[in-house]
């Protein structure tokens, strides 16, 4: 069994790695220098070798989350690792001809407000409303994707804010890495899975949006092309 892993040097990515190694896979993880997610052109690997591929490499702005003191280039960067380093993997994967688990991670940015760092909630928001979106035809092709959505993780992207988050728990990169695992073995597709100080990894429950209340199509989704 085969495994990559993007952001591999960071404290999830490592977790990642040796979280997979422990399961029985051969491990290729790739990172910067060699390796920008950001660049379509990085993506000619073979993809379809892999079982398991978890898109994991991430930035954020440092801007402090005040919109006027976003850059360009702290703008394109976090759009480019966060967002075009899932879709290209994922594109990647499914030209591919790959059969196996994709792990995308997010954060609980994807899933609320985060007033400190707006465009880090966007990329993460965007993580997580494209692997649900694409699912469905990935799993047509033999592939399940799911993201992992933790918290604040242990790992130096959190050192800015250490002074301010006191006694406030933090998730050990070796829980992401756990429910990483229980994404990948759980048989579901399109998910978001919570990881937070002390849980195992939740599946979120989505409560969907209200369905039209025009008579004779009360509830019904928009039929979409597929």
């Amino acid at each position: 069994m085969r495994a990559l892993v993007t952001g591999a040097r960071g404290g999830i990515g490592t977790a990642l790695m040796q979280r997979l190694e422990q399961e029985g896979y051969d491990v290729d993880g790739r990172d910067l220098p060699d390796f920008d997610v950001s660049r379509s052109d990085s993506w000619q690997l073979d993809v379809g070798s892999y079982d398991v591929v978890c898109l994991n490499a991430g930035v954020t702005t440092k801007t402090g989350g005040d919109i006027t003191e976003l850059t360009d280039e702290a703008y394109r960067q976090a759009i480019g690792v966060n967002v075009n380093g899932v879709v290209y993997g994922v594109r990647a994967a499914a030209r591919s001809g790959m059969r196996g688990a994709i792990v995308a991670t997010a954060s609980l940015a994807g899933l609320m407000e985060i007033e400190g760092d707006p465009v880090y909630a966007l990329t993460k928001h965007a993580v997580v409303g494209f692997v649900r979106s694409v699912a469905p035809q990935l799993e047509r092709r033999g592939i399940r994707v799911n993201a992992i959505c933790p918290g604040l993780v242990d790992t130096p992207m959190v050192d800015p804010m250490r002074p301010a988050l006191g006694e406030f728990p933090l998730i050990p990169p070796a829980d992401v890495a756990e429910a990483a695992m229980r994404a990948i073995a759980g048989g579901g597709a399109g998910e978001a899975w919570i990881i937070q100080p002390g849980t195992p990894g939740e599946r979120y429950r989505f409560r969907g949006v209200p369905g039209p209340r025009a008579a004779g199509a009360e509830g019904l989704a928009p039929p979409m092309p597929t």
